[in-house]
C-alpha cells in the first residue's frame, strides 16, 4: 500500500463527493480510486465514506480527518513546488476556479501567452459562479467579485468588474429609452442572479446616488445568457463590461442610462494565504495583474470611445 496515494486518494474523493470525479482530477480509473480509499480504511479499521447509489458523505471519522489529510497533501505538493523553484522553472498542476464572465476572448488571449511563457505549467479550469472556499475544494484560487468565505484566505484585487445595462436598439425603439433608474421598472429586465447586493441595484450620478429594487422578467446566474437575451431584442440586461464590450462597440447593443454608474466590484483572487502561494500561482497571479494594469482594456477603449466614464467608487 502506498500510503500517500491512499490519502491522495481519500482528500480528493471528500473534496468532490464522487469517486469519478476524484479519478479524474488524479488521472486514474474509478476502480482505483475505489481501491486506494478501501486500502486506507482497511489500514485504520473504520470507513471513511457512506456510499449509496446517488451520494457519497464522509462519515464522522472521514470529517475528522479531512483538514488534517488535506493539509498533509498540499504541505507536500508545497514542498515539491519549492523543489522545482530551485531549478527556477515553474511547473506542474495549477487548479483555478474562475467566474463563468472572466472566461472570454481576453481571458484565452491571457491563457495563450501564458502557456507560451510557461509550458510546464498545466492550467486545470472549472468555470462556475458558485462560491467556493479553495481549501476544502482544493483549488489554488477562486477568480470571483463574491467576498471569501473565511477569514483565513486571501482576496487579492486583480482589476475592477463594472457592470452596465444594455439592450438593443430595436428593443429601445419599440419600448422607450429610461431616462431615469425609476424607468427601468416598466420594462423587462434580465438580471445576475447572484449580484452581490441583491435585487438593490445603486445608481450614481454626479455624486448623488438612487437606490431601486428591480424585480426581472429574467433571472439567472449565466452572464452569457443575459448578454443574448439583451441582443436579441427581448429586453435590458446588466452585463459585466467585459461581455457587452464586443456589442458595445459594434453598435449591437447600446449602453442604457449612459449618465449613471452602477457600484462596481473588484475581480479578486482568493485563496488561503501569503505564505502558500507557489510559484506556479504567483506567476499566474502576476500575468493578470501585469494585463488590465489601472483599468481592464476593454474599460479602456469604451472610455476612450465616450462609451463609459472613468471607473466609479469600487467597493
Amino acid at each position: 500500500m502506498d500510503a500517500f496515494q491512499s490519502i491522495e486518494a481519500f482528500v480528493r474523493v471528500a473534496e468532490t463527493l464522487s469517486f469519478s470525479k476524484a479519478a479524474r482530477r488524479l488521472g486514474v480509473s474509478r476502480s482505483v480510486v475505489t481501491s486506494r480509499v478501501k486500502q486506507l480504511e482497511d489500514l485504520i479499521r473504520a470507513p471513511l465514506f457512506h456510499r449509496t447509489t446517488r451520494n457519497v458523505t464522509l462519515t464522522e471519522i472521514g470529517e475528522t480527518f479531512y483538514p488534517e489529510c488535506s493539509a498533509l497533501l498540499r504541505d507536500s505538493e508545497h514542498l515539491l513546488e519549492r523543489m522545482r523553484e530551485m531549478k527556477g522553472t515553474p511547473a506542474g498542476v495549477l487548479r483555478v476556479h474562475v467566474l463563468p464572465g472572466f472566461v472570454h476572448g481576453q481571458f484565452i488571449d491571457l491563457i495563450g501567452g501564458f502557456q507560451r511563457r510557461y509550458p510546464e505549467i498545466m492550467l486545470d479550469l472549472t468555470v462556475s459562479d458558485a462560491i467556493v472556499d479553495p481549501v476544502r475544494e482544493g483549488y489554488d484560487c477562486a477568480l470571483q467579485i463574491f467576498n471569501p468565505v473565511s477569514d483565513s484566505l486571501v482576496a487579492r484585487r486583480l482589476f475592477p468588474w463594472r457592470p452596465v445595462f444594455c439592450a438593443d436598439r430595436g428593443y429601445l425603439e419599440a419600448h422607450g429609452a429610461p431616462r431615469a433608474p425609476d424607468d427601468l421598472l416598466g420594462h423587462r429586465l434580465g438580471l445576475y442572479s447572484r449580484y452581490p447586493s441583491g435585487d438593490v441595484w445603486e445608481f450614481r450620478r454626479g455624486g448623488a446616488t438612487r437606490s431601486v429594487v428591480l424585480e426581472p422578467s429574467l433571472r439567472t446566474n449565466s452572464v452569457y445568457l443575459l448578454r443574448d437575451y439583451a441582443a436579441s431584442g427581448a429586453g435590458i440586461s446588466c452585463i459585466p463590461t467585459l461581455l457587452a464590450y464586443d456589442g458595445l462597440v459594434a453598435g449591437t447593443l447600446e449602453r442604457v442610462l449612459p449618465d449613471y454608474d452602477l457600484a462596481s466590484f473588484w475581480l479578486c483572487a482568493v485563496y488561503p494565504s501569503a505564505r502558500s502561494v507557489t510559484q506556479k500561482l504567483r506567476v499566474f497571479l502576476e500575468s493578470l495583474e501585469a494585463a488590465p494594469r489601472h483599468e481592464a482594456p476593454w474599460d479602456q477603449e469604451l472610455i476612450d470611445r465616450g462609451l463609459l466614464s472613468t471607473t466609479p467608487e469600487l467597493r
